[in-house]
């Protein structure tokens, strides 16, 4: 953790609002993390809204599916045709189902915990949670966060040669883990894969085990034979 994220932890620690909320700088549950995923209205945090959240807890190398957690909430935001396409989610299923992100919260929180939480482009996922627990909770989520395209890049390109292409999108990383692609921009099925991303790059790094890459083709000098 940062000295920034660490100075930060301590400052939420001694101002949160909600006391119930104190065990979130408890010690977890040794060796646990929890993989989460969002699918929003949209990628504007100040504007957009979140549709369906889902977490699955990890444990050592042990993906534990059957303790998830999921919820379609309802949206302040209107949902526009193309967030419909990409998840799949139409707005009468979110009228229907959907529940307001403050009855949501708490069942989230306790599901969590104290754990690190895994992620892939992590950074906006809590971004957009935290507009809601910030105002709930008087603090911003203080989780260790821990982002499987650094663990990705780390494994793959940390000792490449400078100017090497780098591809550190979600397929990329399914492929070269071979992890089944399950139906992507659903929120369980993308925590899910993130979870499968995170225990096969921590099994690497225990072996010390590096991604492979393609070889670059040595240049042809002008004038060679």
């Amino acid at each position: 953790m940062g000295l920034w994220r660490a100075a930060k932890r301590l400052f939420h620690q001694a101002t949160i609002g909600d006391q119930r909320y104190r065990f979130l700088f408890q010690p977890g549950p040794a060796d646990e993390v929890v993989a989460i995923d969002c699918e929003t209205t949209g990628l504007d945090v100040a504007r957009d809204d979140i549709i369906t959240i889902a977490a699955v807890k990890i444990r050592g190398d042990r993906i534990l599916a059957s303790e998830r957690f999921q919820a379609i909430l309802r949206p302040d935001a209107r949902m526009e045709a193309e967030a419909i396409k990409v998840h799949h989610v139409f707005e009468r299923e979110v009228e229907e189902k959907g529940r307001l992100i403050y009855k949501v919260l708490p069942e989230l929180l306790h599901f969590i915990g104290a754990r690190p939480l895994v992620g892939y482009y992590l950074d906006f996922d809590i971004a957009m949670l935290d507009k809601y627990v910030l105002p709930f909770i008087g603090i911003e989520l203080p989780n260790r966060r821990i982002e499987v395209s650094s663990l990705y890049d780390e494994r793959k390109y940390g000792d490449a040669p400078p100017g090497t292409t780098v591809d550190l999108s979600f397929n990329a990383i399914l492929k070269d883990l071979g992890i089944p692609r399950l139906a992507q921009h659903d929120a369980l099925n993308d925590a899910l894969m993130t979870a499968m991303m995170y225990v096969a790059l921590r099994d690497l790094k225990a072996r010390g085990v590096r991604i492979p890459r393609p070889r670059s083709r040595p240049s042809v000098q002008p004038g060679g034979a």
